[in-house]
């Protein structure tokens, strides 16, 4: 059976081949405890950062500091919660508390309503003991090594199945953004082909507008020319589908990376989208404008998905 110091290691040995995590996942494992159980869950959720809370039976708090470690070493970005349940069996006593200020208190109130009401009867201890919280019965769970033990056990299980839901969820969300990937590289292949005619087309709308403008051939066709090439190749957006190209390439090479890669994944959309933006405002076309539309809306989707990635 694999203790929580064990953890990292298995850890470190499954992720050398692994790509992307979910933040999402969940986990839970149950064993017998004398006639009771002892059952721990531990769920996980979208965060920025990494935040550990547990909720631990007083026994086994203790563990904490343990647990959280454990859950440090699998896990680097999330909500994560833990919770240890230890169900009531012959692993817990009882003790029964009697309230001695209490009683005396409801001994003289109930002495003193006696005289003010002059009523007839005795104040026994029958009457004091049926009072609220004059006698109590407290559960005190045993704490025993055994326990801590079966805890720590059942917490390494747990952490495992979260891990693999994290992991199971990650590879879904990996198909998922690679398939908008390829979206959007089809229509950059669509807009990459357009370029070279959209910036001969400005050149000639420029073109055509001076020559009507001026009533016919420009004195200086030469110049004109060349200033109409240069105002022309501002729409030129080939630079924009280059780097494009590159930021998608290296968004699929990061998703294959076994370290936290969330926050590189938004950094490198925020990239991307520039460069999207940058092509439909530069081309001033309405064909690569509708193209523009659809990448910007794969890549919100594939944004949609980062939010969850570890």
């Amino acid at each position: 059976m694999r203790t929580l110091s064990d953890l990292r290691a298995l850890y470190v040995e499954t992720e050398r081949a692994r790509m992307i995590r979910s933040m999402t996942g969940f986990g839970r494992q149950q064993a017998p405890w004398q006639d009771g159980s002892v059952a721990v869950e531990v769920r996980s959720v979208n965060h920025r950062f990494l935040e550990i809370a547990c909720r631990l039976p007083r026994p086994l708090n203790h563990l904490e500091d343990t647990i959280k470690k454990a859950a440090q070493q699998v896990c680097a970005r999330g909500r994560i919660d833990l919770t240890i349940t230890v169900q009531s069996g012959k692993g817990r006593s009882h003790t029964v508390a009697v309230d001695q200020g209490l009683a005396k208190q409801y001994h003289q109130a109930l002495r003193a309503l006696k005289k003010t009401l002059k009523l007839s009867g005795s104040i026994d201890i029958g009457l004091i003991a049926g009072q609220r919280d004059v006698v109590s019965i407290i559960d005190q769970p045993v704490e025993d090594r055994k326990l801590s033990k079966l805890a720590q056990q059942l917490a390494v299980k747990a952490l495992d199945d979260l891990v693999a839901m994290r992991r199971r969820e990650g590879d879904a969300l990996a198909k998922d953004m690679l398939a908008r990937l390829g979206a959007i590289r089809e229509r950059k292949t669509i807009v990459g082909a357009m370029a070279p005619r959209v910036v001969q087309a400005e050149f000639d709308r420029m073109r055509s507008r001076v020559e009507k403008l001026m009533g016919g051939e420009p004195p200086d066709a030469s110049r004109l020319l060349q200033e109409l090439a240069v105002y022309a190749d501002r729409g030129d957006i080939a630079e924009e589908i280059v780097r494009l190209d590159s930021h998608m390439v290296q968004f699929e090479q990061t998703l294959n990376r076994s370290e936290s890669i969330g926050k590189t994944l938004d950094f490198l959309l925020q990239e991307m989208g520039r460069e999207v933006n940058t092509i439909g405002s530069k081309a001033n076309d309405a064909e690569i404008a509708a193209q523009v539309v659809h990448m910007k809306a794969e890549l919100e989707r594939i944004r949609e998905q980062v939010q969850n990635v570890e």
